[in-house]
């Protein structure tokens, strides 16, 4: 989306200490797709903290229904996660000179996340034109923007699809098999099936990786 609006594009990645590194791997193929000028990787130590299903041995909860998975805050929640990103993503901007950070967080078919939420990203944006030298001296304002916040899973596959988006390189699940296939039976993967079947659209899966 960003793309099509004429952004020259600077993808950033974490690999944080998640439960897997295959969500890295399809980061690299999107944005090798999309032509991007850099993809920067950052290691993050977030393991060493813990907390989650993704970043400590607790189990991902598996087999949730739509209704449960969207009651309450879930163990898959990294604590400060997307703070600590766009801290990271507000650095980089500062120094390439970008007025813009592009961030997918959605608050309608999301797994609870307090992190994802409209008035979070609001108040995020204007802590970062506090805390830049462009934003105190006047010279410019960065703006956060998330193109995917209020829309259903269905119309982010529709709106991909009309943008010509290959969603065999895209990844979702929490807890791939040792095979590093998706479990289909986490969170994301329910929310990943939900949405390509209420969009009307099949779902190519991921390539191998």
């Amino acid at each position: 989306m960003a793309k099509a609006e004429g952004y020259e594009l600077y993808a950033l990645t974490f690999r944080y200490g998640q439960r897997h590194a295959r969500e890295v791997e399809s980061a690299k193929r999107i944005a090798a797709a999309l032509g991007v000028v850099q993809h920067l990787i950052l290691d993050l130590g977030l393991r060493q903290i813990g907390g989650s299903a993704l970043t400590a041995e607790i189990p991902v909860p598996k087999g949730r229904g739509v209704e449960e998975i969207g009651a309450g805050i879930p163990i898959t929640y990294v604590p400060a996660r997307n703070t600590i990103f766009l801290s990271y993503a507000l650095a980089w901007a500062e120094v390439i000179g970008s007025e813009a950070i592009v961030l997918g967080v959605n608050a309608i078919d999301y797994s609870g996340y307090p992190d994802c939420r409209p008035e979070y990203i609001a108040a995020f944006e204007q802590m970062a034109n506090l805390a830049t030298q462009a934003g105190v001296e006047g010279r410019s304002k960065l703006t956060i923007h998330t193109p995917l916040i209020h829309l259903t899973k269905a119309e982010i596959i529709r709106r991909g699809a009309v943008l010509g988006v290959d969603f065999q390189l895209t990844w979702s699940c929490y807890d791939p098999t040792p095979d590093g296939q998706p479990c289909r039976a986490c969170d994301s993967c329910i929310l990943r099936a939900k949405g390509f079947a209420e969009a009307g659209i099949p779902d190519p899966g991921p390539t191998a990786s």
